[in-house]
């Protein structure tokens, strides 16, 4: 797959004369307007992104007026090979054709074993000498369920070590590892039990002031007293569950020596750790997981998204001395998608055959150079971060008051503007991070070199608008 080829030197993309655009304009349809009738108030994407999608192919959704937009949000990650790929299309039809069982609870089939037998082929091997696979229900959300379950019984203690700025799902027991209070405020009294907070090694917004190595060194100084202190005042937890980049949380991706870390003092204490692959993992970094890049081996890996190859998966991948829980401690209807088992099984082989991963990292670097270039005319944006094709840019306000490390403030009021702009020109992209204020990139891996470059050159149009604007 294609290569990156520097671009530092070349001039700043869309910067000059430009021809006169024709921009999309969005006003409510009755499709629209029914869904805002009918639908819950937490609905979410549909007031950021007013579309009414008809079809889609590759990177690309059309909508029911016959606007075309190159998708950058890909099912919050989910479509690593876009939408409708051939070899999706034909695992469906496969299943159909053979007349499989569309569901077995926990039931094995020919199509399960195969699924299991790929994934495994996928993890380090020494995870795999030693890993079990719990099948959970349809989302993320009830992995991260199934592990705080599966480690609160194995270790016989309760309280579980999360991260500010981490996101795991909505359920009740994943939302307690939540580091936004908007989303758990209303439900304080059932979630403020058993998690403790720890601070997460975020480079350019350090929670000690520090950033680079010392924060680093600091971060883990702090974990490792919290372990070890008699007088720290926290129980000696069953698990640390960590995202090795956070997605929602602004893309921010975890210092590699402090992962490492992490691994070693969680590991010296016997405390599980589990980590959530479910936006980042099966190539979106540039490696087929996430904390393949730190070289470590979790105890638990939570997976989702693209392991169902666009249809509703989520597996608990786990080390064999945490299985310790009784026949029908954890189950679920809907972990036996035999369709979604044969996607996945489809997706996962293509990515290892074509060397996915190695692509995404090469797209990434590639657009990453774009957005450097970018910010060479724009110190709105202030810092551009992440691994592979999960990459972020936090928006700024340069007239602001620095923080203890110098870095502006963020600019909540221009990253919906950015959207906005994007949108208006057929290019959807998602917010996140504190304050909203972080515009996130996550592409199908099987983006082009050429297609990065339509992506770069929409985003600087849209932010140069955003920005005049203001």
């Amino acid at each position: 797959m294609s290569a990156v080829t520097s671009l530092m030197e070349d001039s700043p993309v869309g910067l000059g004369a430009a021809p006169q655009e024709t921009l999309y304009q969005f006003d409510e349809s009755p499709l629209l307007a029914r869904q805002s009738r009918q639908e819950s108030n937490a609905r979410s994407y549909p007031r950021r992104i007013p579309l009414a999608l008809k079809r889609a192919s590759g990177i690309h959704v059309e909508d029911v007026e016959g606007r075309r937009f190159i998708d950058c949000l890909a099912g919050a990650g989910t479509l690593a090979l876009g939408h409708n790929h051939p070899v999706v299309i034909a695992a469906i039809q496969q299943v159909l054709a053979d007349e499989l069982p569309l569901l077995t609870l926990d039931l094995t089939t020919p199509v399960k074993d195969q699924f299991v037998q790929d994934l495994f082929g996928l993890l380090p091997e020494a995870l795999a000498a030693e890993a079990k696979i719990q099948f959970c229900g349809p989302t993320g959300t009830d992995a991260v369920e199934a592990a705080l379950k599966l480690v609160r019984t194995a270790t016989g203690r309760s309280t579980v070590l999360s991260f500010q700025g981490g996101y795991h799902g909505m359920s009740q027991g994943a939302l307690s590892l939540m580091g936004s209070l908007g989303p758990k405020r209303a439900l304080a009294g059932l979630l403020n039990n058993g998690v403790q907070f720890l601070p997460f090694p975020y480079d350019y917004r350090c929670p000690f002031g520090l950033g680079g190595a010392e924060g680093v060194k600091v971060n883990l100084h702090y974990l490792e007293n919290l372990l070890t202190d008699p007088e720290a005042g926290v129980a000696l937890p069953a698990a640390v569950i960590v995202e090795a980049v956070q997605g929602e949380g602004g893309v921010i991706p975890a210092d590699l020596e402090w992962l490492q870390g992490v691994r070693r003092i969680t590991e010296k204490a016997g405390v599980a750790l589990i980590v959530d692959e479910i936006q980042s993992g099966f190539g979106r970094t540039g490696k087929m997981f996430a904390f393949e890049h730190a070289g470590i081996i979790p105890d638990v890996v939570v997976m989702s998204k693209a392991i169902g190859g666009s249809l509703p998966l989520a597996v608990m991948v786990y080390r064999d001395w945490l299985d310790t829980w009784q026949p029908g401690a954890h189950a679920g209807t809907f972990r036996g998608n035999q369709m979604a088992m044969a996607t996945g099984s489809a997706v996962m082989r293509y990515l290892k055959e074509h060397r996915v991963p190695e692509h995404a990292a090469a797209m990434g670097e590639r657009l990453r150079e774009h957005l450097l270039i970018l910010q060479r005319d724009f110190p709105q944006l202030g810092d551009i971060r992440g691994r592979g094709l999960m990459l972020g840019v936090e928006l700024v306000d340069p007239a602001g008051a620095p923080d203890a490390q110098g870095h502006p403030p963020q600019h909540a009021r221009l990253a919906p503007l950015v959207q906005r702009e994007c949108l208006k020109r057929g290019l959807i992209l998602e917010l996140g991070g504190r304050h909203g204020a972080v515009v996130r990139f996550l592409p199908p891996l099987v983006i082009t070199a050429a297609q990065i470059d339509q992506v770069a050159q929409i985003f600087s149009k849209a932010v140069a608008a955003a920005v005049a604007s203001l």
